[in-house]
């Protein structure tokens, strides 16, 4: 496994070995010495499994605050999405600002997320597979999120859908703006 940091600091892309043939491919998708060594939790409590069907379906941003936030791993099984997180830590170089990776089932990419990032995806294909680990559980008077088109975010998402927008859910029409939340991640740098 191949593991690159990115300008965000703690978010990492993971790209494992994958052993291609005739048949197909095998990969190792969870090895926890191996996470333990590349600076990931090795202790994961929770998988997540999420199907889209159509082009555009954007899911997020979502997160958790203290003390159920949670760190998570994502990656596609099956189509491809655009995946964008948001810092959300008060204090961080990069709070405020957004990252993206395409991840889809032909490239194999991970992408870890820790807690203190605002998370969604939009789909780039009809039929889309999303899976990820969490290592805290599902908390849902923690949930938080922000607007998808928050304009001073200006998030850069591909003008898939089919209609007027993007094929969202009422919960996440209703997100506050970045401005507007109050945040509880305070951004700190380990020694």
């Amino acid at each position: 496994m191949r593991v690159s940091q990115t300008e965000f600091p703690g978010v990492l892309v993971l790209e494992p070995k994958v052993f291609r043939d005739e048949r197909g491919f095998f990969l190792e998708s969870f090895n926890r010495e191996a996470f333990r060594r590349a600076g990931l939790p090795g202790d994961f409590v929770q998988d997540n499994h999420a199907f889209s069907k159509g082009l555009g379906v954007l899911r997020g941003f979502h997160f958790q605050a203290p003390p159920a936030a949670q760190g998570k791993l994502v990656w596609v099984t099956r189509g491809a999405v655009v995946d964008v997180i948001v810092d959300i830590r008060k204090g961080s170089p990069t709070y405020g600002q957004w990252g993206q990776l395409r991840l889809s089932a032909e490239n194999f990419l991970r992408l870890y997320i820790p807690a203190g990032f605002a998370h969604a995806y939009m789909t780039l294909s009809e039929r889309t597979e999303f899976m990820y680990k969490v290592d805290a559980p599902y908390a849902p008077e923690t949930e938080g999120g922000i607007r998808w088109d928050d304009p001073d975010l200006a998030v850069a998402w591909p003008k898939v859908w089919p209609g007027e927008g993007p094929v969202l859910s009422g919960k996440d029409l209703r997100q506050p703006l970045l401005r507007d939340l109050a945040t509880p991640f305070i951004y700190y740098e380990e020694a």
